[in-house]
């Protein structure tokens, strides 16, 4: 699943990105495009046990691709 948050404002991509999460089983994916780097998101995921890697993409928005564990 992919989620596309540019143009939103906060906190709406990380009250979507933690609803998508719950709707998850163990080892499935998320994949976020934000327009800013996530930082208040990885502590939760962080607390929360998920995986994630980030890539700036060329257009200056970041991806996230999120693992549940």
């Amino acid at each position: 699943m992919i989620l596309d948050h540019r143009g939103l404002e906060p906190p709406q991509p990380m009250m979507r990105t933690l609803a998508a999460l719950a709707k998850l089983q163990p080892g499935e994916t998320l994949t976020i495009i934000n327009d800013r780097r996530p930082m208040f998101l990885y502590e939760q995921l962080d607390e929360l046990g998920y995986k994630h890697e980030t890539i700036e993409r060329e257009d200056g928005s970041f991806q996230i691709t999120i693992t549940k564990g």
